[in-house]
């Protein structure tokens, strides 16, 4: 062999173990050599998931924003409580409605039969998150993947830095720039809103306190959410095709008929008129930045390198 051909495979060599080796940051190759069937099994899961429970995209989706938000994509909001460890999953935001822990679970178990030890629950939410938009009619993006997961969770600070349904439109800017977010990726985030389902106690100040809302919309809504009781009721989020993710959360919001409060402050006479306005006209842009946004929030605070672990169990820690 010439001298010339054993340094063009030492390259090749090095190049593919640059790109398909652990390393200190996400790639979107970073399983190339040892998961190659990762993303076809996590979709096939999905696809399952969601022809069972069409809700479940939706719920998948909140998983992954509320484990985002809480020091990072980490997987940390998939740990169970137990005796001697408190997780995320009984902080307010979460409590009694964060759900589709056991079809991570599924997704894991399938993982770990194909390539044992090798893929983070973090990186597994992430792609279960994207394939839920796409299988309800979102846009597709690629997944930058090598997270590693937590070995710890913070109750106080799901409990705190999570966004609330009542929250003001300043608020929210400032939870979203804390997390490296614009607000003008607050407002394509907030159309993963065109999916799901949400309990009475989370809109019930807007529908009866509130004045931004319109008033037919408000009483649909009053007609399952009392205004004592009934907190675990649900409607849907978004009025129009709750099953299907398009651009009608935005047309519901010019409209005056955002469901939550923290919904309705998007359009509301301040500085995401103009945004909440164009995507309600043109779906294809809400589509894109949407799609864009997802990869900005994935990208926060993620585990790497030799930080955290790869879990056995998505539930618990090693």
């Amino acid at each position: 062999m010439s001298s010339f051909t054993k340094l063009c495979v030492t390259l090749f060599i090095l190049v593919s173990l640059l790109a398909c080796s652990t390393n200190a940051h996400l790639t979107t190759n970073f399983y190339c050599q040892t998961c190659p069937s990762l993303e076809t099994i996590v979709r096939n899961e999905m696809t399952k998931a969601i022809k069972k429970e069409t809700r479940i995209g939706a719920s998948i989706l909140r998983l992954f924003f509320h484990d985002c938000f809480v020091n990072g994509c980490d997987g940390s909001i998939l740990l169970d409580d137990t005796a001697t460890f408190t997780g995320e999953k009984n902080a307010g935001p979460n409590k009694n409605s964060a759900r589709g822990f056991e079809v991570i679970d599924a997704i894991k178990t399938k993982v770990e039969a194909a390539c044992s030890a090798t893929v983070s629950c973090a990186d597994i939410l992430a792609l279960a998150a994207r394939d839920g938009v796409v299988l309800l009619g979102g846009p597709t993006w690629t997944v930058p993947v090598g997270r590693r997961d937590a070995r710890r969770a913070s109750q106080s600070d799901a409990n705190n830095l999570i966004p609330r349904p009542s929250s003001d439109l300043a608020t929210l800017i400032k939870q979203f720039k804390d997390n490296g977010l614009t607000p003008n990726d607050l407002t394509a985030l907030s159309g993963a809103h065109t999916i799901g389902l949400a309990h009475c106690s989370t809109f019930k100040d807007h529908i009866y306190n509130d004045t931004n809302i319109d008033t037919n919309f408000a009483t649909l809504r009053k007609k399952t959410c009392p205004i004592s009781g009934g907190d675990t009721n649900l409607a849907p989020i978004d009025v129009l095709t709750p099953n299907n993710f398009d651009n009608n959360y935005y047309k519901n919001l010019v409209g005056s008929k955002g469901l939550f409060h923290s919904d309705q402050v998007l359009f509301n006479k301040g500085s995401q008129d103009n945004l909440v306005r164009a995507y309600s006209t043109n779906g294809a842009k809400f589509s894109s930045d949407f799609a864009l946004a997802m990869v900005k929030l994935s990208q926060i605070g993620p585990l790497t390198g030799n930080n955290g672990e790869i879990r056995k169990n998505c539930r618990l820690v090693n």
